[in-house]
């Protein structure tokens, strides 16, 4: 889960458990297995494709920090905030079968293709402790690495949209369905997906909703989900538009 008004994720995480209401995170990445592919903590598949002088520059983490919000930046009904216990969804995030691994989450060490560095921003309606949040994740990839993400992401899509399991150190959930969702018209190519998940009681379904947006070498990942039942609809779409809207004011240098 994700964090509400200016908290961390996992502290809001904390309260849902506390009232008992126990949802599951996901955010994501992996590879397909054509490309080496890895999940979670399994080692690196294949290796690295060599550096061409036409693909683009990775962004450095300073360079996407200038086109990400800025902590407390308004966007509408939301507030942004950084994560202050890192970043959300990291390695102890995984997936079973590793195919479906992308859509979990796309942080360091979910696939063969790292990203060069990335920035990770919580947005919330303040106040709204059961209310929708959003994590907004960018990252950039060297090598043309960031379209072997989106490659990857949508071989998960296809192969994982029956259902598959979310893995975490002390926790499991269950999502029964991946299914496409309207994505975005901006960026190079953009991916979107909503998720049906079973609470961890087997009980209540809850949905998530993941957008992913490739532009050159940088990707713009979107996880919305909503603390209860509610199907939100899609990643709220002022968010995605403000933020890609912010990264194209900012030149998308080296993209």
């Amino acid at each position: 889960m994700f964090g509400a008004g200016n908290q961390n994720g996992r502290q809001r995480a904390a309260v849902a458990a506390l009232v008992g209401v126990v949802l599951s995170g996901a955010a994501a990445c992996g590879g397909s297995d054509d490309e080496g592919d890895r999940g979670g903590k399994g080692g690196k598949g294949g290796g690295k494709p060599p550096a061409s002088a036409s693909a683009p520059k990775a962004l450095a983490e300073a360079q996407l920090r200038a086109v990400s919000f800025t902590d407390g930046e308004k966007i509408g009904p939301y507030t942004a905030s950084e994560f202050t216990l890192g970043a959300p969804l990291g390695e102890d995030y995984t997936a079973a079968p590793a195919v479906c691994q992308p859509l979990v989450s796309l942080a360091e060490g979910a696939t063969a293709h790292d990203p060069a560095a990335e920035v990770n921003r919580q947005l919330d309606i303040a106040d709204e402790i059961a209310g929708i949040g959003v994590a907004v994740q960018l990252r950039s990839y060297a090598n043309g690495e960031a379209a072997a993400v989106m490659k990857a992401l949508a071989a998960a899509g296809t192969q994982c949209a029956g259902g598959f399991v979310e893995e975490r150190a002390v926790a499991k959930a269950k999502y029964l369905k991946a299914e496409p969702a309207k994505a975005p018209a901006f960026g190079d190519e953009a991916k979107a997906y909503r998720f049906t998940i079973l609470d961890v009681k087997g009980k209540l379904k809850l949905y998530e909703y993941l957008t992913v947006v490739r532009s050159g070498s940088t990707t713009l990942s979107f996880r919305a989900d909503f603390l209860g039942t509610k199907d939100i609809g899609a990643v709220p779409a002022e968010v995605m538009t403000a933020q890609w809207e912010k990264f194209e004011a900012g030149g998308k240098t080296g993209a």
